[in-house]
C-alpha cells in the first residue's frame, strides 16, 4: 500500500508563514507520452523537432523525443492542487514566476512528479505574495527536470 499525504490547507496568510520552509509532496507520478507532446505541440504550435519527429528525435543525442519544457511547467497547478488546497481568501491568483530553470531533458516514456516548497510571504496591501519553490523530478534522475519559483497572490 503506498501512503499519500494529504493536501495541506493554508486559510490565512499566517497559514502560509507557517508553511515556510515545508516539502509538500510529492505528487502522483506524471507518465510523458508522445500524445501528450503531440497534444501539447498542437495547443501551443511548438512543432520543434526534438518534441515531435520520433524517427530525427530518435537518432538525436537523446535518443527519443522530449517533452517540451513549458509542458512540464504547464503541470505545475494541477500538481500543486493535489499538495495544497487554500481557501477563505477573498480573492488569489497566479501572479507569476521569478526565476524557471530547466536542468535536465524530459524524454518520452519518463514519469514525472513535484515536490514544493513555501520559500516566502511578501506583504502587500489587503494581502501576500506567496513564493513557492516547485522541483519536478523525473524517476530514475538525480537531477531535477525543473526548478520554477512561482508567485501566488492572496488577498484576504
Amino acid at each position: 500500500m503506498v501512503f499519500r499525504q494529504q493536501p495541506r490547507r493554508a486559510n490565512s496568510i499566517d497559514d502560509f508563514r507557517a508553511l515556510i520552509g515545508v516539502e509538500l509532496g510529492p505528487t502522483e507520478w506524471h507518465e510523458i507520452t508522445q500524445d501528450r507532446i503531440q497534444a501539447f505541440a498542437d495547443m501551443t504550435g511548438d512543432y520543434q523537432w526534438i518534441h515531435v519527429d520520433e524517427k530525427r528525435a530518435s537518432r538525436s543525442h537523446y535518443g527519443s523525443t522530449l517533452a517540451h519544457g513549458l509542458y512540464v511547467l504547464s503541470l505545475g497547478p494541477g500538481f500543486m492542487a493535489s499538495l495544497l488546497e487554500f481557501d477563505g481568501f477573498s480573492r488569489s491568483l497566479n501572479y507569476g514566476y521569478n526565476r524557471v530553470r530547466f536542468p535536465a531533458p524530459v524524454p518520452v516514456g519518463s514519469s514525472i512528479r513535484m515536490r514544493a516548497t513555501v520559500t516566502g510571504v511578501v506583504e502587500i496591501a489587503g494581502g501576500a505574495d506567496v513564493v513557492i519553490t516547485r522541483t519536478y523530478e523525473r524517476l530514475g534522475s538525480s537531477k531535477p527536470v525543473c526548478v520554477a519559483e512561482n508567485v501566488g497572490r492572496y488577498y484576504e
